[in-house]
């Protein structure tokens, strides 16, 4: 059963963004809000872009969690550098984050999005 309701699974948008995480994931790195509000034509600011690029981090995440993979959206930041409240509530509903400090939720960051990058990494070739 779905955690996060179904909006944008499915949709140009979904893939775009899904394709955006992996690609700053493969080089180690991060992808703002705001990137992700642009790439889904969404305005720059404002809680109606806060609460849709939210929701498909969400899905996004949710279906790496059910395929065994780390949280995607552990490299998408906010303006701070650092994950929005919504990453942490979700990780908890998703049984992968108890309640937790704040320290302990930044350390939980930091190990996710490692993990993510550790999972995409973009394979060097051997010399022969």
């Amino acid at each position: 059963m779905a955690v996060v309701e179904d909006r944008y699974r499915g949709k140009k948008e979904y893939v775009i963004v899904y394709g955006e995480l992996v690609t700053a994931a493969r080089y180690r790195g991060t992808v703002t809000y705001q990137e992700i509000a642009d790439i889904m034509g969404l305005p720059l600011t404002g809680s109606y872009m806060g609460s849709q690029v939210g929701w498909i981090l969400g899905e996004i995440s949710e279906d790496e969690h059910r395929r065994g993979r780390p949280l995607l959206s552990a490299i998408a930041v906010g303006t701070s550098g650092l994950p929005g409240s919504g990453f942490y509530g979700l990780a908890r509903e998703l049984g992968k984050l108890q309640d937790a400090t704040k320290e302990e939720e930044h350390r939980f960051w930091l190990e996710e999005k490692a993990a993510v990058h550790d999972t995409w990494k973009k394979q060097l070739k051997q010399s022969e």
